[in-house]
């Protein structure tokens, strides 16, 4: 059963992302600012207030970001803000089966099978090279097995 990721926790996740980006740059802009005014104790306290407050918000921004962005991403249950258990499992299923996708991807790739069946594998002579049983020449030299 394959599920979509619903369009609402779709744009919850864009919104988590858009601010945590608008966090960010909050946060950085109070070094930037610093870097651009050093030595300058014009309207010390009023420069001070307001790089506190773009901090504080820029790193507010960034864990409401964060946290919007993870329930839009795993859905509710999923996250933890809801305690069910069959429900976190079906918000979780797209990536369930993307991580056993991921898996069975690595293992094709390792020539690892895991079907129970043993597989024969012929040794080429010239080379060395295992190769399928039903070969009737060698993949890596191309000689007659």
């Amino acid at each position: 059963m394959k599920q979509p990721i619903s369009e609402g926790r779709k744009t919850a996740f864009y919104i988590g992302t858009g601010l945590m980006i608008i966090g960010g740059l909050l946060f950085a802009s109070v070094f930037v600012t610093a870097a651009l005014h050093f030595g300058d104790f014009n309207d010390f306290q009023g420069t001070a207030k307001s790089s506190m407050f773009r901090a504080i918000a820029g790193m507010a921004l960034l864990v409401v970001g964060g946290m919007v962005r993870t329930i839009g991403a795993t859905g509710l249950a999923g996250s933890g803000v809801i305690l069910d258990p069959s429900k976190a499992r079906e918000d979780l299923e797209p990536y369930s089966r993307m991580a056993g996708g991921m898996v069975k991807d690595a293992l094709d790739e390792a020539e690892i099978n895991l079907k129970g069946k043993e597989k024969i594998m012929i040794k080429c002579r010239a080379c060395g090279k295992l190769n399928d049983e039903d070969s009737k020449f060698c993949q890596e030299c191309g000689k007659p097995l």
